[in-house]
């Protein structure tokens, strides 16, 4: 049986376009294709796949720009537009208008950021006092909980101040540290030089455990100045950095912010140290719009 596998953006119309089709044909043909493999995936998750997809085809892919890739049994068909050119040799019609595939692809995105088992937050990010963009954020909260808390209450706010004086809040403060290929660290929200922090349950609270892997670019997780020392002090991965998996705990994954992560990776430093100020101007719970 033919396996087919569509690979999109998730709030693409040619995702959804790709996707119905393969649906079609596996329910008109169930003796020649199987059930298709569909994977909606959101922008920084599908800018990593296209990136993974070049160094593997290389030439074939080099400059590829459509928001889907389908494949037969493993090999590249293309876009939304080829794909169908492919299905019309058995007789598959898109008769479906434009407007449909705009709402599939509006509700399927919003349906993903609305799923009571995941949340979200965001942060506003500005570069020398110039807006950079908005980078969101998947907090793991059914691997790590208590962790997730902590930095979901820290992007809001929520706790005010602590008994320290400290407000509790990653608003208005800076990315103090930029490793190139290796991570961006913030979170001091005490000092804003890489010295100072604090968590919401005190000063520092238990490492929670090492289930998250840092197996990617986009990984976010607590900086720590030893064993079980996690206070507000947060690092987001610019490569997969698996020596970090057993001293550091990774809780969430960059979704959102493909182009805003690259720009906060190539801010001038002097040992590290961002050379113009690099700031959370807003942050909070991610609710799209």
């Amino acid at each position: 049986m033919v396996v087919v596998e569509v690979v999109g953006l998730l709030q693409a119309k040619d995702y959804h376009v790709a996707k119905v089709a393969a649906e079609v044909l596996r329910s008109q043909y169930p003796d020649q294709f199987g059930d298709p493999v569909l994977r909606g995936l959101l922008e920084f998750e599908w800018h990593e796949f296209l990136a993974q997809k070049r160094a593997e085809f290389r030439g074939d892919v080099w400059a590829y720009n459509e928001s889907v890739m389908c494949f037969l049994d493993g090999q590249l068909v293309g876009g939304a537009k080829l794909f169908l050119d492919w299905a019309s040799a058995l007789d598959y019609l898109d008769y479906r208008p434009a407007p449909l595939y705009q709402a599939l692809a509006r509700d399927a995105y919003l349906e993903r950021f609305n799923d009571a088992d995941k949340q979200f937050v965001f942060f506003d990010m500005s570069i020398d006092s110039k807006p950079a963009g908005k980078l969101v954020f998947e907090l793991y909260k059914q691997k790590c909980p208590k962790t997730c808390a902590n930095f979901k209450m820290l992007c809001t706010g929520e706790k005010g101040e602590s008994s320290n004086k400290v407000t509790l809040h990653y608003k208005d403060t800076a990315i103090h540290r930029i490793v190139p290929n290796g991570w961006i660290q913030g979170g001091d929200i005490d000092s804003n030089s890489g010295a100072g922090g604090e968590s919401v349950y005190g000063e520092t609270f238990e490492d929670e455990n090492f289930s998250v892997l840092h197996n990617q670019r986009g990984i976010l997780g607590m900086a720590n100045k030893g064993r079980h020392t996690n206070g507000s002090q947060f690092y987001i991965t610019l490569k997969a950095s698996n020596w970090m998996d057993k001293h550091y705990v990774a809780f969430g994954q960059l979704v959102e912010g493909t182009e805003v992560l690259s720009k906060l990776e190539v801010v001038k430093t002097y040992n590290e140290r961002p050379m113009v100020p690099v700031i959370i101007t807003d942050c909070g719970i991610h609710h799209p719009k």
